[in-house]
């Protein structure tokens, strides 16, 4: 890690982003890693976070699976060395998490993930390796009895001679013997079944004696009888050591056979395990992937120091390598200047290890050879050990080494020392910075350099957005204008005496009181402004708000006059079907009647009243024009309290309850809600008509000449849920059916009740057949106990 590096805590965003990896090996790998310094190389590592962000967000296909650090095991392993039962297991992990992370990527088909499959396709595993091992081992010291049938036998046999061995030595503890131990017990000297018995009897008990106590009051002692029986379980314990050390090395030879493989598996898991890391660290910082160009271009949108509280933050946005290659910052202290150069300096790092920025889409920074970066400030988390002794030493290196490919971060340049050399050097070091093509950003104070970024090209000054009003900083940066150090003004918010600060801007020189004053009036003003042009923009959403709004209810006027208009029409599409059909059944009965061979006098008196009846369908239109409520225009005069009214705004009659001639207002209460109307948006009933035509039996209203009549053609109809098609042909129950289903439809009716009767069936079989070809019936079914029935049918509509 550089000296920059460190400076610009790159350390500890690596350390916070190797948190979120699993195995030790990327942990160490991610902690120690470099900054690529090609463009094509920081493409790919951006492109291949970008992958494994997909595939944890996206797919949940899961992280790597941990194994432990097996680099030494699989070398000895390779060498013929044998592995122990944990040296086994920690292999088949490797294994397990090779073959987990090959099939979960590879069952991925999107085409986004090509740098990772191109990363998988180089794993290695083997499956019946890796369950020999599971099945063989059981934990870190035991390997099962199932390993191999020799095994099994051999722990078979152990154990049945074991329970020999302590069936008989248990006769010693029943019998006569017992008097000569010390213990009624069984014990162990040496991996042999003992006895143990008192010093002055060891005579009594014939075996072999293999120890005695500390006091040497007890010695153990083998009897003669369980020797033999001794000596095989001791065989049998060496037979299953051999066993198992061959089971192991029978393993371990396997594992030595691929070796190479697995080795190469653990560093293409350990780099894949490096990437989700930088995935879920960019994910938890709510980051995003930047664009990155090798021309030196920075363009920062809303960036977020990733080391500073998230909830505290301000983000800040600026660009440079494109107009200029400098920024010259300048503003007052605590405004968030050197936070701002050091976020610039490591968001270029960040991208360069791969890793996404705490800032909005659209960002973009340069991919540098070298960044370089001298700041020895109290707000670096290490504490600042600078002084222009060793300022100057770095300034040395930078102005030695720095070139068109390199990033160059200065905080206070010249700072330090005499103020008019401090200015001097200042101004010198940016000249030549700039003559050498570099790119970078400087803080400063100093006068003399902000006039010095107004004069010269390819550098622009910016500054740090003060309040004072309330003395505040804003940690705003804007480009264009320099900044005033404020630095009387925060003395005097800090509390500093103020015969001391009237002193001090009395020993300020005139061309500096004035280019300060000019500085800060000029950022008042741009404040100011800014404010306005934010409260401008404010005003302008809420107005598109607005009018959105309008053009919705405007588009929702639209729908439901169109779906007045389709409730209208299909009304009189039914009134005209309904009208017609009366029509033909009066003509078909006519010509009935005319059809047959004999005519007599009432036939024809028959025949002339269908005729009749045939000629009132004409004049059906007028009477129901006759039904209709019809209204004049109000005569204000007249008008009393308790007369009826029409409401033209609620399309309802009411009752006038109270009068206001005076303001031409009345109290008119619809349907038992009161409202205050203008007396001219009222209308009077017609009055009821007073000529008959007796020959047809109908009224007709006449109004007097000159009086408009107002009709309400709105009159609703009330839907009906059943219709009665009994006695009807299926052609003519069809007819009269097919309206009544579109007056539900239109009606919202969801369900709806047909009445056919049972007769021979054929009505009801042709409504049925008819129902079934319905596009807007759902299902029907026949009336059940209690409903009609077979003599019913039940429509429900979709």
């Amino acid at each position: 890690m550089t000296h920059s590096q460190t400076r610009l805590e790159l350390n500890k965003i690596l350390s916070a982003c190797s948190e979120f990896a699993v195995l030790d090996g990327a942990k160490t790998a991610l902690q120690a890693l470099q900054p690529a310094t090609q463009l094509k190389e920081v493409k790919a590592l951006l492109a291949t976070t970008e992958e494994c962000s997909l595939l944890l967000y996206r797919y949940g296909t899961g992280k790597v699976e941990y194994f432990p650090p097996l680099l030494d095991e699989l070398k000895r392993a390779k060498k013929g060395s044998t592995l122990s039962c944990g040296e086994l297991l920690g292999v088949a992990a490797l294994l397990r998490s090779a073959r987990v992370a090959y099939s979960s990527i590879e069952g991925v088909t999107d085409e986004e993930l090509p740098n990772v499959k191109r990363l998988i396709m180089h794993l290695a595993f083997e499956r019946n390796l890796e369950d020999d091992i599971r099945s063989k081992i059981l934990n870190d010291t035991q390997v099962s009895d199932f390993a191999s049938a020799k095994l099994h036998s051999i722990r078979q046999e152990i154990k049945l001679l074991n329970e020999r061995i302590r069936a008989k030595l248990g006769e010693y503890l029943t019998g006569d013997t017992a008097k000569y131990l010390q213990e009624n017990i069984v014990t162990m000297r040496g991996d042999r079944y003992v006895l143990p018995v008192r010093t002055e009897y060891k005579r009594s008990v014939k075996g072999f004696i293999h120890d005695k106590s500390q006091t040497g009051a007890t010695v153990f002692i083998e009897p003669e009888q369980v020797l033999e029986m001794n000596n095989e379980l001791r065989s049998l314990v060496i037979d299953e050591k051999e066993e198992v050390e061959r089971i192991l090395h029978e393993l371990s030879v396997r594992i030595g056979a691929i070796s190479d493989g697995l080795i190469s598996d653990m560093d293409i898991l350990c780099t894949l395990d490096g990437f989700f890391a930088r995935a879920e660290y960019g994910y938890k910082t709510k980051s995003s992937r930047p664009a990155v160009n090798d021309k030196g271009i920075i363009r920062i949108i809303k960036g977020r120091h990733p080391l500073i509280d998230k909830d505290k933050v301000i983000p800040v946005s600026l660009s440079l390598g494109e107009k200029y290659n400098f920024l010259l910052v300048s503003g007052p202290n605590t405004g968030g200047k050197t936070v701002t150069l050091k976020m610039t300096g490591l968001f270029c790092l960040m991208a360069m290890c791969g890793l996404f920025l705490p800032a909005a889409e659209g960002t973009e920074v340069g991919v540098f050879r070298s960044v370089f970066c001298d700041i020895g400030d109290a707000q670096s988390i290490e504490e600042s050990l600078s002084t222009f002794s060793s300022h100057i030493k770095n300034i040395i290196e930078i102005t030695k080494n720095a070139d068109g490919n390199s990033l160059v971060l200065i905080d206070e340049l010249g700072g330090g020392t005499d103020p008019e050399e401090g200015q001097a050097l200042a101004r010198a070091v940016t000249q030549y910075l700039l003559q050498k093509g570099a790119k970078g950003i400087i803080t400063t104070h100093y006068t003399a350099l902000k006039e010095f970024a107004y004069a010269v090209g390819g550098i622009e000054n910016a500054s740090m957005e003060f309040d004072a009003q309330t003395l505040q900083p804003l940690y705003n940066i804007k480009i264009g204008m320099p900044g005033a150090s404020n630095a009387l003004l925060i003395s005097r918010r800090l509390g500093l005496n103020e015969q001391i600060l009237n002193l001090a801007l009395s020993n300020l020189s005139e061309g500096t009181k004035q280019f300060e004053n000019i500085l800060r009036q000029a950022e008042d003003s741009r404040i100011q402004a800014e404010r306005e042009r934010t409260e401008a923009q404010k005003v302008k959403r809420e107005w598109q708000d607005k009018v959105a709004e309008l053009n919705s209810e405007r588009e929702k006027f639209r729908a439901e006059k169109e779906k007045f208009s389709f409730k209208a029409k299909s009304e009189a599409k039914r009134i005209i079907s309904m009208r017609t059909a009366e029509a033909e059944e009066l003509l078909s009965e006519i010509e009935k009647i005319f059809s047959q061979e004999e005519i007599n006098q009432s036939d024809l008196i028959r025949a002339r009243t269908l005729k009749n009846q045939l000629a009132d369908k004409m004049y059906q239109t007028d009477e129901e024009e006759r039904v209709s409520p019809e209204y004049l225009p109000l005569d204000t005069a007249s008008l009393r309290v308790g007369d009826k009214v029409y409401v033209p705004a609620m399309d309802s009659e009411g009752i006038v309850r109270s009068l206001r001639t005076e303001k031409g207002e009345a109290e008119v209460e619809v349907n038992g809600i009161r409202a205050r109307m203008k007396i001219n948006s009222l209308l009077m009933p017609a009055p009821m008509p007073k000529n008959k035509d007796k020959k047809k039996g109908k009224t007709k209203f006449r109004p007097a000449e000159g009086v408009q009549v107002v009709k309400n053609l709105q009159a609703p109809l009330s839907p009906l849920h059943e219709i009665n098609v009994i006695g009807l042909t299926v052609s003519e129950a069809i007819a009269e059916i097919d309206p009544f289903l579109d007056s539900a439809i239109i009606s919202g009716i969801e369900e709806v009740k047909i009445v056919h009767g049972f007769g021979m069936g054929r009505l009801k079989k042709g409504i049925h057949e008819y129902l079934r070809t319905h596009m807007r019936v759902a299902s029907y079914r026949l009336g059940v106990y209690g409903e009609g029935e077979g003599g019913v049918t039940f429509v429900k509509m979709k």
